[in-house]
């Protein structure tokens, strides 16, 4: 079996990876092996010594992991801000937010509600905030499918059968999913954009390899690909 790359990655990440992996491989000789999910998750897994080359997680929890020393400060990268937002499938209407009660009413007229992990990931984490604040988490309680990452949580969106069902996750994880449409941003005051940052690990069996992912994901020359997967070009 040829060598890989092994990674660890929140799963706003998976799809500008996907699109790179044949680059990578052509200029390394490896594949790209690992897995893509809830960032505290991946965290975890690195933690209890999963053989890891390479993560990219939140950039709190990366600085975390350099802190336990997990990963090489030197080598750590930002790639972009990642929206969490709103989704449907592809052949509904998509549901326009503007503020604290369109999105409310969003919600409430939904009947089933697609999240991600709403303890371990970071749009899954927003969201229970997002329903607490809104004050009806007890009304929608029993509408949520919950899975174990926003990807996930996305394909059985574009699955359902529900009359009018709604999802909330990164806007990358919306993006690279087929059957879904990224409906929009959350409104002022309940958005989120939260910067995802790569590592190499201090334990990398192919740490210049890791590195060499790192400096393709960040490259000026790969920003059109980063947009279009749904990394921000600037700050909001």
């Amino acid at each position: 079996m040829s060598e890989a790359l092994n990674i660890l990655s929140g799963g706003a990440a998976q799809g500008l990876v996907r699109s790179l992996k044949a680059t990578f491989q052509a200029r390394t000789g490896l594949d790209i092996i690992g897995e893509f999910g809830a960032v505290g998750a991946m965290a975890d897994k690195l933690r209890k010594g999963m053989p890891t080359d390479i993560v990219i997680l939140t950039a709190a929890l990366v600085a975390g992991l350099a802190d336990e020393k997990l990963v090489v400060p030197s080598s750590i990268a930002d790639i972009g801000l990642v929206e969490t937002a709103l989704a449907v499938r592809s052949n509904d209407p998509k549901v326009g937010v503007t503020d604290a009660a369109t999105l409310r009413a969003a919600l409430l007229a939904s009947d089933a509600i697609f999240v991600p992990d709403t303890k371990a990931s970071t749009a899954g984490i927003h969201v229970a905030k997002v329903l607490d604040r809104l004050g009806i988490a007890g009304d929608v309680a029993g509408r949520l499918k919950i899975f174990a990452n926003g990807a996930t949580a996305m394909r059985h969106l574009a699955a359902s059968d529900a009359r009018r069902p709604i999802g909330c996750t990164q806007s990358t994880e919306i993006i690279s999913t087929e059957g879904v449409t990224l409906s929009g941003s959350l409104p002022h005051g309940f958005d989120l954009a939260t910067m995802y940052t790569a590592a190499v690990t201090e334990r990398a069996a192919h740490a210049q390899q890791a590195q060499a992912l790192i400096d393709l994901l960040t490259s000026a020359g790969q920003q059109e690909l980063r947009i279009r997967a749904g990394f921000l070009s600037r700050a909001i």
